[in-house]
C-alpha cells in the first residue's frame, strides 16, 4: 500500500484565461491513452470542457478531475478555470493538491491572473512546475518568459529544457539533463519524437544554461554540491534527485516549454511531473484541531490504516442528490459506510464511490489516502466541510473564497417558477461558495450575487436551463459595503411592557474599524464579549452577536453591508424574568445603528485589477478611456507591436468595457479583471449612489 503511494501525483493545471492549459490537459489525456481522439477547446470538443457553457464559450468555467497512468505513477489530474470570475474552482482545487503546473503564454509571460493562481498556489504551499506554452505563436519569447516569473511572482525558474526556434520555427526541445534535443513529429500528433544531437548553433547557450541548471540544482542536495564544487562527474539520477528536493520544498520551480496546440512537449511535461512533483506521503503531516478546542493540534498523517480525516472540495448539485469530491487525506473510505461531518455534526452516509474523469465515473469499493475520489450518499455536506471517523472526529482547516463583487435582481416568471427558484437557488449555494443570494426586504426582491459580470451570466443560464426555472433578469449592480473610520460607544435599550410577562434587553456596545496584517480594512466583522456575567448573562451573549450580525448587514448609508468593524459588547443590564433572546437582539440592533451614525461612516466600492493588451497604435485612446474611469494606471510595458496597460478601476466604470474596447481598437484590443481591493468612493459620487 505505501509503494503505491509513493506512484500517486495529485497535481492541477492552472493559469491565466487564454493561456492553453485545457489543450495541455487534452494532449495529456491522449498521450496517456485515456482519451483516443484528442479534443479541441476551438472545437467545443474538449473532454474536460464538458457543459454545454463550456463547449459553447472556449472557456473552463467548472473544474473538472481525470485520473491515468502514466511512467509508472498513477496521476489525479484536475483542470482548473483562468477567468477570474471562476477563481472559487482554482481556489477549492489548489486546496486538496499536492503538486501543480502553472501554463504561461509564451508570447506574454506572466499575466495579471498568473499572479493570482500563483499566490493561490503558493497560499497552501503547492510545489510548481512551469511550462511555457505556445512557443510557436508569433511573438512567442522564452527568456522574457522565464524573467517575468522571476520578477513578477518572485519565483526562483530552473530553467530544464530550452526551445529550438520559436514562433512558427519552433520544432522542439532541448533537453538540459540528459544534454540531447527531442524533435516532434506534428504530423502525427506529437505521438512520435525524435532524439538527435544539440544543433551546433546552440551549443554556448545550452552550455551556459546547463551550467546554470547545476549550480541552482546543487544547494539543494549535499551529494550533489560536493560533487559540483570538486568539479567531478554529476549522473542524470543525482540531478533528478536534487531538483526533486529543491521543487517539494517550494524553493525551485522546473521550467519547461512546448506548444500544446502543435503537440509539442507534452509528453516531457509528463515525465516532469512524476519526477519532480511530490507523492502525498511526501508532504508534510497536515495540522487539523480537536473540535471546539483549537489550542489541540492533531497531525494528520497520509496513512491509509489511520482513522479517516477526508475534506469536501466541490459539490455538484444532480437531481438524485448532491455528487461530492472529497480529498481523503488520513485513512480508508469504503463504500457503504458511515461518517462524520464534523464541521456541521452531523452523521453522513457514503452510498456510493467514483473514480472520475470529466463527467464519465467509474464506481469504486473503497478508496485511501491521497484519493481524490467523488461520493453519493451526504445530504448536510458543504465545500470545505471536514468528514472524519466518527469515534475520532478531528477538525481540518476550511477554504476561505473572496467575497462577492457585483449583483443583480431575478424574479420567477410564473407561479410555478416561484415555487421552484428556492430549491435551485439552494442547489446552487451549495455547489457555488462565491454566489450568494437573499432578499432585499425594502423591495422584496430576489438579489444574487457574484464575481463578475460572466458569472452572473453562467448562473443565470444555469438556473434557466439546469435547474429549469424561467426568470427576469435586471441590470447588475456593484456590492458597496459600508465602514467605520473612528471608535465610537452607544447604547441599546430594547424595553416592552404590555401586563403580564414584556421585554427587556439592554447593552453598551464599543465599535471601531478592523484592519488587517497588511494594514488593509478587513472584510470580517469581529465580535468580542467583555461584559461580565453579572451584567449580561451568557445565555444571551449569542442573540447579542446576532442582533449585531444581523444590523450589520444593511448598515446606514444606502443599506449595504459594514465590512471591517470590531464590535466589543462591553456593558449592558438585563431582568431576572423579562429578559430574553429576542430583547437582546433588538437591543444590540438599536446599539449598532446609533453607533454607526456616530462612527463617520463611509461608502465603500470595490475596484478592480485590470489588465489591458492593445496594438501600440492604440494605447492613448485606451489610456485617456482608463483614465476618464477614475482609473490609475500601475504600469505600462511593450512587447513587439503589443502594449499591455496595469491600472485599477472601480467596477461601477467597467461595465459594457468589452464593446467599448472592442471599438476603440476594431475588435484587437482585450482585457481581463479581478477584485483588488474595497476603496472610499468620493464624496460626490458617493451622494449619487446612496440617493438611488
Amino acid at each position: 500500500m505505501l509503494e503505491e503511494l509513493k506512484k500517486i501525483r495529485n497535481i492541477g493545471i492552472i493559469a491565466h484565461i487564454d493561456a492553453g492549459k485545457t489543450t495541455v490537459s487534452e494532449r495529456v489525456l491522449y498521450y496517456a491513452g485515456k482519451t483516443y481522439k484528442m479534443g479541441e477547446v476551438h472545437d467545443g470538443t474538449a473532454v474536460m470542457d464538458y457543459l454545454e457553457e463550456e463547449q459553447k464559450r472556449g472557456i473552463t468555467i467548472t473544474s473538472a478531475a481525470t485520473r491515468f497512468p502514466w511512467a509508472g505513477a498513477e496521476i489525479n489530474l484536475i483542470d482548473t478555470p483562468g477567468h477570474i470570475d471562476f477563481t472559487a474552482e482554482v481556489e477549492r482545487s489548489l486546496r486538496v493538491l499536492d503538486g501543480a503546473v502553472i501554463v504561461f503564454d509564451g508570447s506574454e509571460g506572466v499575466q495579471a491572473q498568473s499572479e493570482t493562481v500563483w499566490r493561490q498556489g503558493q497560499k497552501y504551499g503547492v510545489p510548481c512546475l512551469c511550462f511555457i506554452n505556445k512557443m510557436d505563436k508569433v511573438g512567442a519569447d522564452f527568456e522574457m518568459s522565464v524573467d517575468s516569473i522571476r520578477e513578477k511572482l518572485a519565483a526562483n525558474p530552473l530553467v530544464v529544457q530550452l526551445p529550438i526556434g520559436a514562433s512558427d520555427t519552433f520544432t522542439g526541445v532541448i533537453d538540459l539533463i540528459k544534454m540531447h534535443a527531442v524533435l516532434f513529429d506534428t504530423k502525427k500528433l506529437g505521438a512520435d519524437f525524435e532524439v538527435v544531437e544539440i544543433p551546433a548553433e546552440y551549443h554556448s547557450k545550452v552550455e551556459q544554461a546547463r551550467h546554470t541548471l547545476l549550480e541552482h540544482a546543487a544547494e539543494h542536495d549535499e551529494e550533489m554540491m560536493d560533487k559540483y564544487v570538486h568539479d567531478k562527474p554529476i549522473d542524470e539520477e543525482l540531478i533528478h534527485r536534487a531538483i526533486r528536493k529543491g521543487t517539494i520544498a517550494g524553493k525551485l520551480h522546473p521550467v519547461f516549454c512546448g506548444s500544446a496546440l502543435q503537440y509539442i512537449g507534452i509528453q516531457k511535461l509528463l515525465d516532469a511531473v512524476v519526477a519532480y512533483l511530490p507523492s502525498p506521503m511526501e508532504k508534510p503531516p497536515i495540522i487539523a484541531h480537536t473540535p471546539g478546542d483549537e489550542e489541540k493540534k492533531i497531525p494528520v498523517k497520509c496513512d491509509p490504516k489511520a482513522s479517516l480525516v477526508a475534506l469536501a472540495f466541490k459539490i455538484i448539485s444532480e437531481p438524485h442528490g448532491d455528487l461530492n469530491f472529497i480529498r481523503i487525506y488520513q485513512g480508508t473510505l469504503k463504500s457503504g459506510s458511515r461518517v462524520l461531518n464534523v464541521t456541521r455534526d452531523k452523521r453522513e452516509n457514503i452510498t456510493r464511490m467514483f473514480e472520475m474523469h470529466a463527467n464519465d465515473r467509474k464506481i469504486l469499493e473503497e478508496a485511501h489516502a491521497g484519493d481524490i475520489v467523488a461520493v453519493v450518499g451526504p445530504k448536510h455536506t458543504i465545500t470545505g466541510d471536514t468528514l472524519s471517523d466518527p469515534k475520532h472526529p478531528v477538525l481540518l482547516a476550511s477554504i476561505t473564497f473572496p467575497q462577492t463583487v457585483i449583483s443583480m435582481s431575478i424574479e420567477p416568471k410564473t407561479a410555478g417558477d416561484k415555487n421552484k427558484l428556492g430549491d435551485a437557488l439552494a442547489a446552487l449555494r451549495r455547489e457555488d461558495p462565491t454566489f450568494e443570494s437573499k432578499v432585499d426586504h425594502e423591495t422584496g426582491q430576489m438579489i444574487i450575487s457574484g464575481m463578475g459580470e460572466l458569472h452572473l451570466e453562467i448562473l443565470q443560464h444555469k438556473l434557466m436551463k439546469e435547474k429549469g426555472v424561467d426568470i427576469k433578469v435586471g441590470r447588475p449592480r456593484v456590492a458597496y459595503k459600508e465602514a467605520i473610520t473612528k471608535l465610537a460607544e452607544a447604547e441599546g435599550k430594547f424595553v416592552r411592557q404590555s401586563g403580564g410577562h414584556g421585554q427587556y434587553g439592554h447593552v453598551i456596545l464599543k465599535v471601531e474599524p478592523l484592519f488587517n496584517e497588511e494594514g488593509h480594512l478587513s472584510r470580517e466583522m469581529e465580535f468580542i464579549n467583555e461584559a461580565g456575567g453579572d451584567r449580561v448573562p451568557r445565555e444571551f451573549v449569542g442573540a447579542v452577536e446576532k442582533g449585531v450580525e444581523d444590523a450589520l448587514g444593511t448598515g446606514i448609508l444606502g443599506g449595504y453591508p459594514v465590512m471591517g468593524i470590531k464590535v466589543t459588547l462591553i456593558d449592558g443590564s438585563y431582568h431576572t424574568v423579562d429578559s430574553s433572546d429576542i430583547a437582546f437582539e433588538q437591543a444590540a440592533a438599536i446599539a449598532i445603528k446609533a453607533a454607526l451614525e456616530k462612527a463617520k461612516p463611509i461608502l465603500l466600492e470595490p475596484v478592480m485589477k485590470i489588465e489591458v493588451l492593445v496594438p501600440e497604435a492604440h494605447f492613448g485612446v485606451i489610456q485617456a478611456s482608463l483614465l476618464s474611469k477614475r482609473g490609475f494606471i500601475t504600469d505600462s510595458r511593450i512587447h513587439g507591436k503589443t502594449r499591455t496597460i496595469d491600472a485599477k478601476v472601480p467596477l461601477s466604470e467597467m461595465f459594457g468595457y468589452s464593446s467599448e474596447i472592442r471599438s476603440a481598437t476594431a475588435g484587437r484590443g482585450t482585457f481581463t479583471m479581478e477584485p483588488l481591493s474595497y476603496e472610499k468612493v468620493p464624496e460626490q459620487i458617493a451622494e449619487q449612489v446612496i440617493s438611488l
